[in-house]
């Protein structure tokens, strides 16, 4: 498994790029910006982009969109109940003084339970809504990883204060939905270090 992260734009979110060695078919999650820099990591490992997969639709999140799906031909997957953000990207950005280039539309609208597949490699959908509606979180079986965007993160959780974001819908996702897959499930986040399960139960202050 190839797995490379990219810190990207203004807010330092986390990209990542998912890719299976045997077929080089690989997954790009959340690609905020940056496009230059990932489409020379897709060159240097010779993969081929797929999936672009948003785990919600904010602007430091989907900024990269339109040129990835451009350069390279990738479907583009968000859950439903984000969908919409997608065109206001640009006036997310604006709101907080900062630009982005809106998201051209998706090509799936995914849903919990949902299945994307790259080569070898399965990745599982799970609707993780608090920090926005359609937040999910991507769960790779094979090597205990779980992306979570931004519901959780290191010693922290994702802010529920913008429009659709709900502190008790995101505590319930970590809680119902998260910790049960397993104190050894490393966390990949939107932003930040890369944590695990057993250590944010042990941790983070929100899960006390």
């Amino acid at each position: 498994m190839i797995l490379k992260t990219l810190v990207a734009g203004p807010l330092e979110t986390n990209c990542y790029i998912l890719g299976d060695e045997k077929t080089r078919e690989a997954i790009c999650i959340d690609p905020g910006s940056n496009v230059d820099e990932i489409m020379g990591e897709i060159r240097k490992e010779k993969l081929s982009l797929k999936y672009i997969i948003n785990t919600h639709g904010h602007f430091d999140h989907v900024g990269g969109n339109d040129l990835l799906k451009k350069a390279t031909g990738a479907k583009l997957a968000i859950h439903g109940k984000d969908a919409p953000l997608l065109k206001n990207a640009a006036s997310q950005a604006a709101a907080f003084g900062m630009d982005a280039v809106s998201s051209p539309e998706p090509d799936m609208l995914l849903k919990d339970g949902d299945k994307i597949m790259a080569g070898n490699l399965t990745v599982a959908v799970i609707h993780t809504p608090g920090h926005t509606e359609g937040g999910i979180s991507l769960f790779l079986n094979q090597g205990k990883i779980l992306f979570t965007g931004d519901t959780i993160f290191a010693g922290s959780i994702g802010r529920t204060d913008l429009p659709g974001g709900s502190y008790k819908g995101l505590i319930a996702s970590i809680k119902d939905k998260i910790l049960p897959l397993g104190d050894d499930v490393q966390l990949f986040p939107g932003h930040g270090p890369e944590t695990t399960i057993g250590r944010e139960k042990r941790f983070n202050q929100f899960l006390a």
